[in-house]
């Protein structure tokens, strides 16, 4: 497999014309040689791949395990009499143009780099991710069915009195019990604060006020792979408003998929761009603000990985990506609240958002939804 990766990734280097190129993101470190005790805090390895090399560098630390485990890469131990620059050195005769990843280099590394070489570009390896293998498919669908039962089990737990930072709590504590890790800082956000489309999840109660919004974004990262998906929900029963909101967004998504799933039934180029227009734009032809955010984003290693679905993507869509669908409308404030009639203290709250996100995979006979949490519109 990796040996693949790394015929992948040479094919990549010639297509751009380089001649070489230096890999530092623990990620695609990871990706290209399979080890996994790289710390991404600090700086402990580099690959360094040209036409007729293929490095590993690290230090005495790693050495054994490296030469065990990544056996496709030659080791190059640095240490004090032996540094980064005199492989560079070696190599430099045969390099005129390397591609880094200049998102991740440091402006100290890079200077290092630059007094070699007399061409430098940036070179995206992330890309080459963007098609999983079936091992990877299968530890997302992993992570994806511990988030369903983690949304399941959270419903039974949100009641009045409830804060925002609890419900996220206790979905983290569930998925590290069932033996993953939670994929990024669990959002969860009460009525207006679900106006926002990444709020910071805080010490908001939930009240007793009708027609909360409850929206809940969350993730799980099971062997290295991560899951996102994305519910709204009601704290009692929602206005004719929220109701006509939940059901445009839900229509935006399926929209959405019925695009993908008509373009390969016709074999036609899916476009990542045509994907987040047709959701957008039906979503403003229902007289709501445009969606603040892209449409999707591929997943993998990372939450926000290739292929992008956003206005001014490139990417095209192909068989075996795994990307999210997640339109929403969100709306920091409907108006002045309504009086109500009811006999009780409880008056409805007008700020508020939808989302629903989903992933899914590309396969030649459609889009496979690989989250399978409820999204009917409810409440609680």
């Amino acid at each position: 497999m990796f040996n693949k990766r790394i015929k992948n990734l040479k094919a990549k280097i010639k297509k751009e014309k380089l001649d070489a190129v230096f890999i530092s993101s623990v990620l695609n470190i990871f990706y290209l040689s399979g080890f996994t005790n790289f710390s991404k805090d600090e700086r402990e390895a580099y690959i360094f791949i040209g036409k007729n090399f293929g490095y590993i560098i690290t230090d005495g630390r790693y050495s054994e395990s490296i030469i065990k485990q990544v056996p496709h890469l030659k080791l190059f131990e640095r240490g004090h009499q032996k540094t980064v620059e005199n492989l560079f050195k070696k190599h430099k005769k045969e390099i005129i143009s390397l591609g880094i990843e200049e998102d991740s280099l440091t402006v100290a590394e890079f200077k290092a780099v630059k007094k070699h070489f007399k061409s430098i570009k940036h070179f995206n390896v992330s890309h080459l991710r963007s098609i999983k293998t079936q091992k990877e498919l299968e530890r997302i669908e992993e992570a994806c069915r511990i988030g369903d039962l983690a949304f399941k089990n959270i419903l039974g737990k949100i009641k009045v009195g409830v804060s925002e930072k609890e419900i996220a709590g206790e979905l983290e504590k569930f998925i590290k019990e069932n033996g993953a890790q939670p994929s990024f800082p669990t959002i969860t956000a009460f009525g207006k604060n679900s106006s926002i489309p990444h709020h910071q999840t805080g010490d908001a109660i939930l009240g007793e006020k009708v027609g909360q919004f409850i929206l809940i974004d969350m993730g799980v990262k099971y062997k290295n792979y991560c899951s996102d998906m994305t519910r709204t929900i009601f704290f009692g029963k929602p206005s004719k408003k929220q109701r006509k909101m939940y059901a445009i967004v839900l229509e935006a998504q399926q929209k959405a998929v019925d695009f993908i799933n008509k373009a390969i039934r016709s074999s036609k180029q899916i476009k990542a761009k045509d994907v987040d227009r047709v959701a957008r734009d039906y979503i403003k032809s229902q007289g709501f603000s445009t969606i603040p955010h892209s449409l999707g984003h591929g997943i993998g290693l990372e939450v926000h990985e290739s292929p992008h679905l956003s206005p001014k993507s490139k990417d095209e869509l192909k068989m075996g990506m795994i990307f999210s669908i997640e339109p929403g409308i969100y709306i920091p404030d409907f108006g002045s609240p309504r009086s109500t009639r009811l006999a009780t203290k409880r008056t409805r709250v007008e700020a508020g958002g939808v989302r629903i996100e989903d992933l899914f995979l590309l396969e030649k006979s459609g889009l496979k939804q690989l989250t399978n949490s409820a999204k009917e519109l409810f409440s609680v």
